[in-house]
């Protein structure tokens, strides 16, 4: 049932399509990182949000294990979010110690994908996620084509 200007009225909703997140067979980089006290929600776990900023975290240590940044200060040059998925698998909690497993993945001309593979200490699975990369030239605002440099420290990683 849905309310309109007073009037209810019945109408069927499609359900939305589940976000479904494949995961690599392999990943490069496994970071631990504390869920703490100002990453939970009203329901008393890990806020959305929350997650979103601590794959962030995990990101910008994958990328520097890879020789990479996110942004370089000196040239301007970098990655830009395009675009994130995240499938949440189950909840995490204050004093939990996240495993969060990192791959990059689906290399093309302007970027890559970023998968995510978050568990708790106890290996229960929290959530997968991930992100589309592009590199980004801040000082020009645009878009910017690959290294050969850039895809081979991405490409060692990288699985279809």
């Amino acid at each position: 049932m849905v309310k309109i200007r007073g009037f209810l009225q019945q109408v069927n909703i499609p359900a939305m399509a589940r976000i479904k997140i494949l995961l690599p067979h392999t990943f490069a980089l496994t970071i631990q990182l504390p869920v703490r006290i100002t990453d939970l929600n009203y329901g008393g776990h890990l806020g959305n949000d929350a997650l979103l900023s601590l794959l962030h975290e995990a990101r910008v240590q994958f990328l520097r294990h890879l020789g990479l940044q996110e942004v370089d200060p000196a040239t301007g040059l970098g990655t830009i979010m395009a675009d994130v998925a995240i499938e949440y698998k189950g909840e995490a909690f204050y004093g939990d110690v996240l495993q969060v497993q990192l791959a990059a993945t689906e290399l093309h001309k302007y970027g890559f994908d970023v998968v995510y593979w978050v568990k708790n200490q106890v290996d229960k699975e929290i959530a997968r996620a991930k992100t589309g990369m592009l590199l980004f030239d801040y000082n020009t605002r645009k878009l910017r084509v690959m290294e050969p440099a850039v895809a081979g420290q991405l490409g060692r990683e990288a699985r279809p």
